[in-house]
């Protein structure tokens, strides 16, 4: 009942340039699969429903507030309704056009439903909005176990341009948006997360040295908050750890987008493409469609397909 009345909250045109789909999907996959929404678990459904229903009572408080509007857009792509969160934040668009967080988080969920071209013009907005301001911590919506914010409305901006990049095999500007992320103050986390996919496309690019000496300074020392897999990946890279310690060490493995995309991609920068394509095929058959480590799965398996 709730996810029906929070649909019905958008009042603006529908000028997300979304195609049309059959009722309960929410996109078409790079390899032409229809993705729909994700199921989550009785316990997970009953915290983000609550979480969407305090939302949606805030936004009809004030509905021009954005901050109100920004977090029911949140809370509805944690419910898997992504399109939907894209609807609202196009409302808060047509509202105010000069707040760039809108744009950010349209970015993010335009990613999500691999329409990589709309997140990135969305990027690109925001980032020309943020000229000249000062940055600012994001709130997180799925809070580490600290309860400690590890991201900023830039280093958001910065990062999830260049992931649009990179998933349009586009490594030539990931670099550059990468480049633009590392400028910024970031703490550990989204350094590490920043430097992942920053190495990964100057590998990509047969530039092994600036690769090497991207990643000369990631230890095991390095104190981090949530992006414990991709420092794990970067020490895999590095020869720190082996590939077979991973799995046994990360929880729920064969499950784990980010894992197994690195792992990948790992075997691929070495020569070992059969292999690497054959855990990118294990992910998009069993894995959870949302995760950035699924779509660049899926977007190595399509460019392969051609």
């Amino acid at each position: 009942m709730l996810i029906v009345f929070t649909a019905t909250l958008i009042s603006c045109e529908d000028s997300t340039r979304l195609p049309a789909l059959p009722p309960g999907a929410e996109a078409i996959s790079l390899l032409g699969d229809t993705l729909r929404t994700p199921s989550l678990s009785p316990d997970l459904f009953d915290e983000y429903n609550r979480n969407l229903l305090e939302a949606v009572m805030e936004y009809r408080v004030d509905p021009e507030e954005m901050d109100a509007l920004i977090w029911l857009g949140r809370r509805t792509a944690y419910m898997g309704l992504y399109r939907d969160a894209v609807r609202i934040y196009t409302e808060g668009i047509f509202k105010k056009p000069e707040d760039p967080r809108l744009y950010r988080h349209r970015g993010h969920r335009y990613l999500t439903l691999r329409k990589f071209d709309l997140a990135i013009d969305d990027f690109k907005m925001a980032e020309i909005l943020m000229r000249g301001s000062e940055d600012q911590t994001e709130p997180d919506g799925l809070p580490n176990a600290a309860g400690v914010p590890q991201s900023t409305l830039k280093s958001n901006v910065w990062y999830h341009m260049g992931l649009a990049h990179y998933l349009k095999g586009d490594f030539e500007n990931a670099v550059e948006s990468y480049r633009k992320a590392l400028e910024l103050d970031l703490t550990n986390d989204m350094r590490i997360a920043v430097l992942y996919w920053y190495y990964s496309s100057l590998k990509r690019l047969g530039m092994d040295a600036d690769a090497g000496r991207l990643i000369a300074e990631v230890s095991e020392e390095i104190e981090l908050f949530e992006n414990q897999t991709y420092l794990n990946l970067l020490l895999v890279f590095k020869g720190v750890f082996d590939s077979d310690y991973l799995m046994e060490v990360e929880e729920d493995a064969v499950q784990n987008a980010t894992l197994g995309y690195g792992l990948g991609n790992w075997h691929l920068m070495n020569g070992r493409e059969e292999r690497a394509f054959k855990i990118w095929e294990e992910i998009v058959k069993e894995g959870f469609w949302p995760a950035f480590g699924y779509i660049a799965a899926e977007a190595e398996i399509a460019r392969i397909r051609g």
